[in-house]
């Protein structure tokens, strides 16, 4: 059973740009589907279920390129999402996604990550229009 997606899209704008919008949580309801609104270490998120506040920490190196978040889910679970932003070597940036199975029960993974790696292909495009134009994105 595969518990993670890993994906990547190319972006025609300067790392350092690129870095710093998408460690700024507060550019996440421009990009990805399900963050709603962001307010200092909370989220608010769209499930299928409807919106939920969560607990929202960025751990964010320039030096490294990483961009990492950790979500804390009312019911105590606790999701992670890995990034990490790459010179493409012409002035560009690769940003890469390394998509973990979200904290649902075992019976429910591989559904939950199928549809989530989908949302995330579609999130990397809308980031690359946002920041410079749509290049090319692939999954491994």
């Amino acid at each position: 059973m595969k518990t993670f997606d890993v994906q990547s899209v190319a972006i025609a704008a300067p790392i350092g740009r690129t870095f710093e919008y998408i460690a700024d949580p507060q550019n996440l309801p421009e990009w990805t589907h399900a963050f709603q609104s962001i307010t200092p270490g909370r989220a608010r998120m769209v499930t299928p279920q409807g919106s939920i506040e969560i607990g929202l920490s960025v751990d964010a190196s320039p030096e490294m390129g990483t961009v990492d978040w950790t979500m804390k889910l009312p019911d105590g679970s606790v999701g992670k999402a890995y990034s990490r932003i790459h010179p493409d070597g012409n002035g560009g940036a690769i940003y890469t996604f390394l998509l973990m199975a979200p904290p649902v029960p075992l019976e429910q993974l591989e559904g939950a990550l199928e549809q989530q790696s989908i949302t995330l292909r579609d999130e990397l495009q809308q980031l690359a229009r946002i920041l410079g134009g749509r290049r090319q994105s692939r999954t491994r």
